[in-house]
């Protein structure tokens, strides 16, 4: 039997539906998916399986335009984890178009595809009629020479099942990178931390989206099979450390309350989470918490 085995990166701009595709390809959460744009920070990795082949998912920072140390650190990961992959996969949202960031990402795809095969994926497309379309994919096909169009809704599952076949016959032969049942390469501490912060993003909207990060500080197993969790959430200042804990404590425990019953999910069994809320000034400028979240801290210069 011939095996084949290789990496597939995801690209785009924020919020374009990377995650949820990865997500759905992998058949599990592996990425942490919600309305805010910029969510994922490392490159996470999901493994799945199609037919004799198995494709390594590389979720990418979403491309923007860079502002801070942080978000110069997602970009460089994001375009690293394109230059490095068997298969590239532009991601564009269907009602949105080409934007100014669109048009960025095929310059840039320009440089580094050269060579390598790229693929154009158009999401949400049930969001807007098919002429209109019919007229991206030629503008867009136009301004780049993809391998192969796919029309897709990744939170609906439309046409990811031909995406998923299409790169399975697209890459190298070879043998498996991963044992078969494993579904992400990230360390088990890192999908718990970015599963508590999921839902910290998602109960403070608009409040401090990216003033804070989570560390998994201690796993341990215990004999009765339950393992228990400790986690601290870092923020920047000491007015969004009240925001976090909310009144009487009521936002920290309904986020604990989430992530655990997620991660008891995710897992298969019990877990005892316990969050800290810790105030560090100047987290978004130490190499530390760059090397948790999977980027590197040069990237950010």
């Amino acid at each position: 039997m011939t095996t084949r085995a290789g990496f597939v990166a995801l690209i785009g701009e924020p919020n374009a539906g990377k995650s949820t595709l990865l997500n759905r390809m992998v058949g599990a959460k592996v990425s942490i998916v919600t309305h805010k744009v910029q969510t994922t920070r490392a490159r996470i990795r999901g493994v799945a399986i199609e037919g004799d082949a198995q494709i390594v998912f590389v979720d990418t920072p979403g491309l923007f335009k860079p502002r801070r140390r942080l978000d110069r650190a997602m970009v460089a990961a994001a375009w690293g984890g394109a230059a490095d992959a068997d298969v590239v996969v532009l991601m564009i949202e269907a009602h949105r178009g080409v934007t100014e960031g669109v048009e960025k990402i095929l310059e840039g795809l320009t440089d580094i595809g050269k060579g390598r095969t790229v693929a154009l994926a158009i999401n949400k497309i049930d969001r807007v009629e098919a002429p209109v379309l019919l007229a991206l994919t030629e503008k867009l096909n136009a301004a780049f020479d993809f391998a192969q169009t796919f029309m897709i809704s990744a939170e609906k599952g439309y046409g990811v099942d031909d995406l998923r076949k299409w790169l399975a016959g697209e890459l190298p032969e070879g043998p498996w990178l991963y044992p078969e049942d494993q579904i992400a390469d990230l360390p088990m501490r890192m999908i718990a931390a970015e599963m508590t912060r999921e839902k910290l993003t998602l109960r403070l909207h608009q409040e401090l989206p990216y003033q804070l990060t989570v560390e998994t500080e201690n796993w341990e197993e215990r004999p009765d099979g339950t393992a228990r969790i400790d986690q601290i959430v870092y923020v920047s200042r000491d007015g969004h450390k009240g925001i976090v804990l909310g009144n009487k404590g009521e936002t920290i425990k309904a986020v604990s309350k989430a992530a655990r019953e997620e991660l008891e999910e995710f897992l298969g069994r019990r877990v005892h989470l316990f969050l800290q809320v810790k105030v560090r000034t100047n987290w978004l400028d130490e190499a530390e918490r760059y090397s948790e979240m999977g980027l590197d801290f040069k990237d950010g210069n």
